[in-house]
């Protein structure tokens, strides 16, 4: 093979590991450790750590692409503890597909028999949790969902921990039942105590975490909205929508807190959407609706203060 045809070679294996790989792949294709030397001495890959290499130093945006850039902390701590390497914890939730995560993923794995590695470079290497069960996605094996939750939930803050469980529940990857055994598994784990509060507060529902996040943020002034995902209807009765949070109003109808995220109403054509559905369901008189996105989550006093007014008001202020 030609140089071009190896490092050809070894993007490809790195395109499904979000740009890393690692000095052993290097080495079954055919690339010597004298010619990574050259490749980073160019710029052309950065090394992150001890073996693990990135083949498109810069390309990957935290705030653009955090999806990316979390499953990028996931293969680095894969890559970095090779082939037997398991991912467990937050790096196995994102593996999993779970929403709400941080976009700063601490990089963490487990080694399934005795070993004397360390963690290093800020990559943590995690205990191998006795009788912990394991699947494989994308190759790669993972902590099963209860025991990614167990190991990951305790070390979360209390938002981030309920966003994960909610959308675990809403993706299906939990069903409502397996709630109790995850809480069983986080006993007697550091930072299991302060968790017992959040586990009532979970709500399958949520179909979004800044949808999650509002609704702590409602909850904690003593104010939680009566229903989720509450089903619009159009001036036919038809069902135009769902409204992410609804509070029944005292002289009848619903007042209606819309959590609009980029993913799903950013674009003409779905703000063309949600513009349509909420003049359809507000010309019905039933509904009052009001609009937030992910920015006003940092100003939560002014979101209360609207719903307390407008549900206080009256039926000719609203």
């Amino acid at each position: 093979m030609t140089s071009d045809d190896l490092l050809a070679a070894a993007r490809a294996t790195a395109v499904d590991q979000r740009g890393l790989i690692s000095a052993q792949q290097c080495a079954q294709l055919g690339l010597s450790s004298d010619w990574l030397t050259s490749l980073v001495r160019r710029g052309q890959w950065q090394r992150v750590t001890r073996g693990v290499y990135d083949t498109t130093p810069g390309q990957v945006d935290r705030v653009v692409d955090p999806t990316a850039w979390r499953l990028r902390s996931v293969w680095l701590s894969l890559l970095a503890y090779g082939p037997d390497a398991i991912a467990v914890g937050g790096c196995a939730l994102a593996m999993h597909g779970v929403w709400g995560l941080p976009i700063d993923l601490t990089p963490e794995a487990a080694l399934p028999r005795a070993h004397y590695a360390r963690c290093r470079d800020g990559i943590r290497l995690r205990r191998f949790d006795n009788g912990m069960t394991t699947t494989v996605v994308d190759g790669r094996r993972v902590a099963t969902m209860d025991y990614a939750l167990a190991q990951a939930i305790p070390e979360m803050a209390r938002e981030t921990a309920i966003c994960v469980l909610d959308s675990a529940l809403h993706l299906g990857l939990l069903r409502r039942s397996e709630l109790r055994r995850v809480r069983h598994l986080v006993r007697g784990r550091r930072g299991a105590k302060r968790t017992h509060p959040w586990w009532a507060l979970v709500d399958g529902r949520a179909q979004s975490p800044i949808e999650t996040r509002a609704r702590l943020i409602y909850h904690d002034v003593g104010l939680p909205p009566d229903t989720l995902q509450l089903p619009l209807l159009g001036a036919r009765g038809q069902i135009v929508g769902y409204g992410d949070l609804a509070w029944r109003r005292p002289w009848g109808g619903w007042l209606v807190v819309e959590m609009d995220g980029s993913e799903y109403h950013s674009g003409p054509a779905a703000l063309f959407r949600d513009r349509a559905r909420q003049n359809e369901a507000v010309a019905t008189g039933e509904v009052t609706m009001i609009r937030y996105t992910g920015s006003d989550l940092w100003r939560p006093e002014e979101m209360v203060s609207t719903v307390r007014s407008l549900l206080r008001a009256g039926p000719l202020a609203a």
